[in-house]
């Protein structure tokens, strides 16, 4: 597996996707956005991940145009938002979103969650817009085996990505394996946890041994598992701290220690009772 800050993950459509990219999931709306995109791109970020319901992809499209890079080498996505599912309505919420990034296509447009009874019909619409190129690929987000085994039963396109949740303390690999199985690529998102387990002693000392942070481990450790991973943060320090996690690889004893800390922790969202 090529693990260098501008490796890349091929989904099933071609497209390259970047193993690394910056969230921007809470990052406030204005120069707080476009000063952390910046100095993700200057760091060597080629991946910048928005939702239209963060309300900063004004931003996250100003920082792009900016920073002296040719739109084609920065890999963008955004989400449709559940408000906004449905055909029609979710063929409107992805021309708002180009509009509000001031971009002619985003690289990947996810469903950001399985709405019942609307998921149907937005995918329906994804497959319009990645036809008509205002996307060069689509998938969807916190999507479990079932929400996947009821689209694909109707989905002429096979999503090119399942955005969830995955860390050592949520860590699903039934579902990895159905998505692998399925040609659909991973991407991990709050694989910091959102703070809330980077001070757990194991992963602290398990850092400790490499010389490097917890969040660099708990980084490593989806990268190790051929996961796309999004850490946000807003703190020039810390983007560039997180993408320095290729100069390092963790031991096959470190990697299960990890993998045995799961304990079903969901920070965010949690889908297993969507049905």
């Amino acid at each position: 597996m090529d693990l260098t800050l501008q490796s890349t993950v091929k989904l099933n459509n071609g497209v390259e996707l970047p193993r690394l990219g910056l969230g921007v999931f809470r990052a406030p709306r204005g120069e707080v956005t476009r000063q952390a995109v910046l100095v993700a791109l200057a760091a060597g970020y080629r991946h910048i991940d928005t939702a239209r319901i963060y309300g900063n992809e004004r931003d996250v499209g100003a920082a792009v145009r900016e920073s002296g890079l040719a739109r084609e080498d920065i890999f963008v996505t955004t989400k449709l938002w559940n408000e906004d599912q449905g055909y029609d309505s979710a063929l409107r919420a992805c021309e708002r979103s180009l509009k509000d990034l001031g971009l002619e296509y985003v690289d990947l447009y996810l469903v950001h969650w399985p709405v019942p009874g609307r998921r149907l019909d937005s995918w329906r619409a994804l497959e319009k817009l990645l036809a008509d190129g205002k996307c060069r690929a689509i998938g969807v987000s916190n999507f479990l085996e079932h929400h996947l085994d009821e689209l694909l039963g109707k989905a002429r396109v096979v999503p090119a990505v399942n955005q969830v949740e995955q860390h050592p303390f949520l860590h699903q690999p039934a579902l990895l394996r159905y998505c692998a199985d399925k040609g659909i690529a991973v991407e991990a998102y709050s694989p910091l946890t959102k703070g809330m387990r980077l001070g757990d002693p194991r992963v602290v000392e398990i850092a400790r041994k490499y010389g490097k942070s917890p969040a660099q481990v708990l980084i490593r450790w989806c990268l190790e598992h051929g996961l796309v991973v999004i850490p946000k943060s807003v703190h020039a320090e810390r983007i560039r701290e997180n993408a320095s996690v290729f100069d390092f690889s963790l031991s096959p004893e470190d990697l299960r220690r990890l993998d045995g800390m799961n304990e079903d922790l969901y920070t965010g969202w949690d889908p297993t009772d969507v049905p």
